[in-house]
């Protein structure tokens, strides 16, 4: 289980990239290992359909019908764009161990409503330079530096 220091507090998961520990290329499997009052990444959206399937505890899933709370075996799906809108967090006192899935094309796009920025993954996003992000109202124009 691979844990960022630099997360911040309530962001503060474990994950184990499994396509990679395999050598997969075209599913993207991960497990996280949440603890409580920890979320695995920020509300937000992406253009490839997800698959989330509780292993171990419990968490609540929050999307754009609302808040649920889902335990051990519970599986949800998340259809592209924004009605496939997803946060997973623990508001347990115990640790929460799920399962993520996806296709894994890159580049990848996520849209963070919350926050209106845009994440573009050009690979796996081990490194800083492998991520953009940028607010969505820091456009340029089609042509802008072209002519």
């Amino acid at each position: 289980m691979k844990w960022d220091a630099e997360d911040p507090d309530g962001y503060r998961a474990g994950v184990a990239d499994i396509s990679k520990a395999l050598g997969i290329t075209d599913l993207a499997v991960r497990i996280f290992d949440v603890p409580p009052g920890q979320s695995v990444c920020p509300y937000h959206y992406e253009y490839e359909q997800e698959w989330l399937l509780i292993l171990e505890g419990s968490i609540v899933l929050r999307t754009p019908a609302g808040e649920e709370t889902l335990s051990k075996g519970a599986i949800a799906a998340f259809p592209s764009g924004p009605s496939g809108a997803h946060k997973t967090t623990n508001r347990g006192d115990q640790p929460a161990r799920l399962m993520m899935f996806s296709s894994a094309r890159v580049p990848a796009l996520a849209v963070y409503p919350d926050s209106d920025k845009l994440g573009v993954y050009l690979n796996d996003g081990d490194t800083a330079d492998e991520v953009l992000m940028h607010r969505r109202d820091g456009s340029v124009g089609y042509y802008d530096g072209e002519v």
